[in-house]
């Protein structure tokens, strides 16, 4: 079948998923306030096993950490323009294209002895809410009454994924620990894209996929240690109700428009490496950094499986077609790099300071898209840590996360090649109480 993009719009139910527009970094309120720098190996509380399951083993006590993180998404589409039948078409752009995200986080460690803990964590890795589909498609009607506009590209999405995680580490020594965790990893997510009251795409669909991750620590002394992680991801398969209208060239038939059903997509997801270090330079300001490899570069392309059509016009209306699986869009992203560094200052023995910046590369390189907008990234980060009691503690964080405008060129299967100009960017704000035990 043709590769009609009205059919590879259905590609974005699952690239949000991966963060590929926006990655979420909301994994504790004490993270985003230093930027996630160190964060694989600091352990002041309970949300460490999230980055690194060795780093349970410097607890010494069983300690709760519970938060919840509101991600105010901003993604502005702008000068939405293509070629149409009579001369150039501007529909314009809409600085209201991405919905907030509340992201709850959730974590339990419990030492057993002194060489072995275990952990459980419940956390977010990724999702976002984008809609393109609020624009002024006025400039878009032909004299004919007819709406010539990139219906194929412009919709809603809304994607959720929740990371659970069950971790275990052991002490080697007074300077190594190693740890390993089960990373089960749901998502869902809705899409839509609609020509007038036309459904093109509509998509429900969800699925589970399982993965893992490991780490070690190193201590040099009780102020110095580096941590590092490999967390391995899962090819996804998510299903549900997967269906398009296409056009598509039949043999014998000719050109035809086919309603094609998918029984699942399969999505591989991008492992990730990353190595963290803390270092207590004075007995009230300590400096901690991360630098983090995400392995996008294996993100080639999103497949469909098992599909069936049916013509739904013309003289064949109503023939079957074999579908089976279609490979529907390249993305050939990058792998990236995401570099951080922060500082946390102990301002009493109630207060706690912290700051951070990071710099996070963005993954798409030749092939861009509307629907998924994306661009190296600066977060600029602050929070603050109370200490309720000796052992509890309550922190709150700030991030304010700035993209770069990025002009691209998509081709869509209506209207032909669409230049857009699109710059993604959020305020985070979270809140995390922690308990020792």
């Amino acid at each position: 079948m043709k590769k009609s993009l009205v059919a590879l719009a259905i590609a974005a139910i699952s690239a949000p998923t991966l963060g590929a527009g926006f990655q979420l970094n909301s994994q504790s309120a004490t993270g985003i306030g230093r930027a996630f720098s160190g964060d694989a190996v600091i352990a002041d509380n309970a949300s460490v096993l999230s980055r690194n399951p060795a780093a349970m083993a410097l607890f010494n006590e069983a300690a709760f950490s519970g938060g919840i993180t509101y991600a105010d998404l901003a993604i502005d589409i702008k000068d939405v323009n293509y070629m149409g039948p009579l001369g150039p078409i501007d529909i314009g752009g809409t600085s209201d294209a991405g919905e907030g995200k509340v992201i709850p986080n959730i974590f339990y460690i419990q030492p057993l002895n002194d060489k072995v803990a275990v952990g459980f964590g419940a956390f977010s890795n990724f999702g976002t809410g984008t809609d393109s589909g609020n624009l002024d498609l006025t400039n878009a009607v032909l004299p004919t009454g007819d709406v010539y506009a990139p219906f194929d590209l412009l919709g809603n999405t809304e994607v959720t994924t929740i990371n659970l995680n069950a971790s275990v580490s052991y002490r080697i020594n007074n300077h190594l620990s190693l740890g390993a965790g089960i990373d089960a990893i749901y998502g869902e997510g809705k899409l839509d894209r609609f020509a007038g009251e036309t459904p093109l795409v509509a998509v429900e669909a969800d699925g589970w996929g399982f993965g893992g991750i490991i780490g070690a620590t190193w201590e040099f002394n009780e102020r110095h240690r580096i941590g590092a992680s490999y967390r391995f991801s899962p090819d996804m398969k998510v299903t549900g109700d997967i269906n398009t209208i296409s056009p598509a060239m039949i043999p014998g038939v000719g050109l035809a428009n086919v309603a094609t059903s998918f029984d699942e997509l399969e999505v591989p997801l991008a492992d990730i490496f990353q190595v963290a270090g803390f270092h207590q330079l004075t007995d009230r300001f300590a400096l901690h950094y991360t630098a983090q490899f995400t392995q996008w570069g294996n993100f080639e392309q999103i497949t469909a499986l098992d599909g069936n059509g049916i013509i739904i016009d013309g003289p064949a209306a109503g023939t079957e077609i074999p579908v089976g699986d279609v490979a529907l869009k390249e993305y050939l992203w990058d792998d990236s790099w995401l570099f951080s560094v922060g500082g946390t200052y102990n301002l009493s023995d109630r207060w706690t300071l912290r700051a951070g910046y990071m710099f996070d590369q963005g993954v798409v390189n030749e092939i861009s898209s509307i629907s998924i907008p994306d661009s190296d990234r600066n977060w600029y980060t602050a929070g603050i840590g109370f200490n309720i009691t000796p052992k509890s503690t309550i922190d709150l964080g700030i991030a304010y996360v700035q993209g770069k405008e990025v002009d691209l060129v998509e081709e869509s299967a209506i209207v032909g090649p669409v230049n857009a100009t699109t710059e993604s960017g959020a305020v985070y704000y979270s809140v995390q109480y922690s308990h020792r035990f």
